[in-house]
């Protein structure tokens, strides 16, 4: 069976770029839209250049240009979205270029995090979740199929700080320790999402499915994340507990955006959103069961990145 043409839009950022390249490392005809300003700036106007040079075709438009969104969606088979969380609800124009193409047999928004379906913080998060879930809506009540991706947390934020907000590296002395420290939390580096990602656009058992990345390997709670990086560097660290209160109290105290790595930090190791839910009796489909033959970066192994 031919490969799926797939359009990937955000496709010079981060999760972007790597979804783009997966896409035509899987020998998919690969199609990227492009913002004209993009050209000019010098790390994005890079990815441009190797995406163009591994075969990618390239469109000029954006999110906010609906006859470019229509033009560039005629052309594929599959939608993926790959735009910032500020941008998630100008996907609502894409929704409806996609529903006036016709054309498109599967889209997947740009989600890339946990399920906003699932979410218990709802009322602590300035909306990051309800907008997501708001897209989610509009689609199903749009008919179009989809595939949503939640692969939780990304390996380059909260775990290359050993989920310490506030720092940019991870300790070596003391660490925090939210609640009991018995909450487990998922974390995906971000070209192996890339690569679950490509793997669900042609498979029928995605279709219409919420698809959940919790690899074995990438699953702990915060006891055991600093058990292993104790072990990695050979020393104990002194271990401070913050009561569910206390850190409450401090995205209280902490202005938006900058408490948003401390919401994250309760969503996922206090009210433990990412795995408090089987995902088989929620309607979800699990990706490493599915895909079995992906490897993936365990937290260990990226860890080891961070000595």
């Amino acid at each position: 069976m031919a490969k799926s043409r797939v359009l990937i839009i955000g496709a010079t950022g981060n999760l972007g770029f790597h979804l783009a390249n997966a896409s035509l490392r899987y020998g998919h005809p690969t199609f990227a839209l492009v913002r004209e300003s993009a050209f000019s700036q010098p790390e994005k106007s890079q990815k441009i250049e190797a995406l163009s040079s591994a075969g990618a075709k390239l469109f000029k438009g954006s999110l906010q240009d609906f006859s470019s969104l229509v033009e560039a969606v005629e052309q594929v088979d599959v939608v993926i979205c790959a735009v910032s969380s500020k941008q998630v609800l100008d996907q609502k124009h894409l929704i409806r270029a996609i529903k006036q193409a016709g054309c498109i047999k599967r889209f997947i928004p740009a989600e890339f995090g946990v399920d906003p379906d699932k979410i218990q913080i709802s009322n602590l998060d300035h909306g990051f979740y309800s907008r997501k879930a708001e897209i989610r809506r509009i689609i199903e009540t749009e008919s179009i199929p989809y595939t949503y991706i939640c692969c939780n947390l990304f390996t380059s934020s909260l775990l290359s700080l050993l989920v310490q907000p506030g720092l940019r590296t991870p300790r070596r002395d003391t660490v925090n320790i939210f609640g009991d420290g018995n909450t487990k939390a998922v974390f995906m580096k971000e070209t192996d999402v890339a690569t679950f990602t490509i793997n669900t656009v042609d498979d029928p058992r995605t279709l219409n499915k919420a698809l959940h990345l919790r690899p074995m390997g990438n699953v702990y709670s915060m006891n055991e994340l600093v058990e292993i990086w104790e072990t990695k560097i050979g020393k104990k660290l002194e271990k401070i507990h913050l009561s569910e209160e206390q850190l409450l109290k401090n995205i209280r105290d902490t202005p938006y955006p900058n408490n948003m790595e401390l919401i994250f930090t309760y969503s996922a190791f206090i009210k433990g959103d990412q795995t408090y839910f089987d995902i088989e009796s929620s309607g979800g489909v699990d990706g490493t069961g599915l895909y079995p033959n992906v490897k993936y970066t365990t937290v260990s192994e990226y860890l080891d990145t961070l000595m």
